[in-house]
C-alpha cells in the first residue's frame, strides 16, 4: 500500500502491532523507539524489542533521547499516519498533528480505565476479571484521546502479567488491523472518553514490589501474580528479601497468623494470609538463583517455618 506509517513503540507488545502493520502491507517509513539501555550486572547496552524487529526488517530506526528535540527530523519523514504503542515518552503536538490521518495509540486497557504505563500489571493487581485493548486519537494528555475501537479480553484467575500480556498483544494487533482501513477511508468514529470514569495505572514503583501478607489471601495472590514475570514481587524475612516467581492460593484456612511460614503444602512453600494462604512454587532468596519450592525448603526454607514475613 502507498500509505506511509511511522511507528513509535518500545517493548514486545509493540512489536506485535508493528509486525501486523508490516504484514498488512503498509509502508513503514521508520520506527521511533527508546534509546538503548544498560542492562544486567555487566551494564551491557540492550536494544528495545521494537528496534530489534525493525533492524531485522530493514526499517529505519530513530532513537531520540528527548523526542521534543527531534520534531523537525521526524516531521521531515512526512508520514500519512503515526501509530504508537507503549513508546515511553510524551509526544509533542507538533508531531501528532502533522500526518494526513493524524496519530493513533494502541493502549492495553478498556479506556478510560487504567490510563498510564502499567495497565496490564494493575488490571491483575486490582483483581479485574476483564480488560482489553483500545485504539484512540493521540492527544497531549496521557491516554485521554477520543476512542475509536475496543476489544475485551478475559482475565483468568490463573493469569499473570506475562500470560495476559501475550493475549493482549494478539488482540491488539487484530484490532489495529481492522481499524487502520477505517481511518484511511474516513469511516472511523471517535468517541470522547468520560473523564469521570478515568482510573490510572502508573508505572510500578519500587515500593509496590514489596508484598505484605497481612491482607486477604486473594489480594496477596493478585499482587504477586501481577508482578510476574517482571518486575517480580518480594517479601522480607529475617531482614532478607525473597522473590516470588510462581504462585497459587488456598482460600478459607484462617487458623494461622498472617505472614507465618507454614512450610511445604501441596508441593509448594506456603505463607499464611487473611482467609487462607498462598503457595509459592518458585522462589529466589536474595543473592541466590531462582529455585523450585522443594529445593528452597530443603535449603533455607526449613529454618523459616513458623517464622514471619514482615
Amino acid at each position: 500500500m502507498n500509505i506511509k506509517i511511522l511507528f513509535m513503540g518500545t517493548p514486545a507488545i509493540a512489536v506485535s502491532m508493528l509486525e501486523r502493520i508490516v504484514n498488512d502491507g503498509y509502508q513503514v517509513i521508520g520506527v521511533v523507539t527508546q534509546p538503548d539501555k544498560k542492562f544486567g550486572r555487566k551494564q551491557e547496552l540492550k536494544m528495545s524489542e521494537v528496534k530489534q524487529f525493525a533492524l531485522a526488517n530493514n526499517i529505519p530506526v530513530y532513537q531520540p533521547f528527548a523526542i521534543k528535540d527531534s520534531i523537525d527530523e521526524i516531521n521531515a519523514l512526512h508520514p500519512d499516519l503515526i501509530v504508537t504503542c507503549a513508546y515511553g515518552q510524551f509526544i509533542p503536538t507538533a508531531i501528532l498533528e502533522a500526518p494526513t490521518y493524524g496519530s493513533i495509540n494502541v493502549h492495553a486497557s478498556l479506556l478510560p480505565k487504567l490510563r498510564g504505563g502499567a495497565p496490564i500489571h494493575k488490571a491483575i493487581m486490582n483483581g479485574e476479571t476483564k480488560t482489553g485493548m483500545s485504539i484512540m486519537r493521540m492527544v497531549k494528555k496521557m491516554d485521554a484521546g477520543a476512542v475509536m475501537s475496543q476489544c475485551e479480553v478475559v482475565i483468568e484467575d490463573t493469569d499473570t502479567t506475562g500470560t495476559l500480556y501475550d493475549k493482549l498483544a494478539v488482540a491488539g494487533a487484530q484490532l489495529l488491523s481492522e481499524s487502520i482501513p477505517k481511518i484511511i477511508d474516513g469511516s472511523a468514529e471517535f468517541k470522547e472518553q468520560n473523564e469521570e470514569e478515568a482510573t490510572f495505572a502508573y508505572t510500578i514503583s519500587k515500593e509496590e514490589e514489596f508484598v505484605s501478607f497481612h491482607r486477604d489471601v486473594k489480594t496477596v495472590y493478585n499482587h504477586i501474580r501481577g508482578l510476574i514475570p517482571m518486575p517480580v514481587g518480594y517479601g522480607v524475612i529475617h531482614g532478607k528479601k525473597v522473590k516470588f516467581h510462581k504462585v497459587r492460593y488456598v482460600q478459607g484456612d484462617d487458623k494461622f497468623q498472617t505472614g507465618e511460614v507454614l512450610g511445604l503444602k501441596d508441593d509448594g512453600f506456603a505463607i499464611a494470609c487473611e482467609n487462607g494462604y498462598v503457595i509459592l512454587d518458585e522462589l529466589q532468596m536474595e543473592g541466590k538463583a531462582k529455585t523450585d519450592a522443594k529445593s528452597f525448603y530443603n535449603g533455607v526454607g526449613k529454618q523459616m517455618v513458623h517464622n514471619y514475613f514482615e
